[in-house]
């Protein structure tokens, strides 16, 4: 799947750029389809059609999302304190990746660190409560 290039593309990056609030009324679907599938067609002819691809695209982000909860337990194993579970420098790193590492998916910027932010911050919940309810050796 290929993404055409379009004027849009300025909401890719960091810092994203001043907008001024459209207050255009279209003719519905506006502008050209931006999604080339390997075979040459393009997506998409509806918005159930888009809708029927990001819920399919929503199900294995859930599936991926489980296996990275499962690797975060699994490294709060790794943790002798609760201050430990914590690390900023660790957060920050992991996110700064995502937002450099986002321009050669295509992803946006600002949808890379929003993203990472919250799952970084629901990770170290996740963590600490984990730790917080392990009993220790029995």
């Amino acid at each position: 799947m290929v993404r055409a290039s379009c004027p849009t593309d300025l909401c890719y990056y960091l810092p994203l750029p001043p907008v001024p609030v459209s207050n255009a009324t279209r003719t519905i679907p506006w502008g050209q389809p931006t999604i080339q599938y390997a075979n040459g067609t393009t997506c998409c002819s509806s918005l159930d059609q888009v809708r029927d691809a990001l819920d399919t695209i929503d199900a294995q982000l859930l599936e991926l999302l489980s296996t990275r909860a499962a690797y975060v337990r699994e490294a709060t194993r790794f943790k002798s304190t609760e201050a430990s579970v914590n690390n900023p420098s660790r957060n920050a790193q992991v996110i700064q990746g995502a937002i450099d590492g986002a321009p050669a998916v295509h992803l946006p910027q600002i949808v890379a660190q929003m993203v990472y932010q919250s799952i970084i911050n629901s990770s170290v919940l996740f963590e600490e409560c984990i730790f917080d309810t392990y009993d220790g050796p029995n």
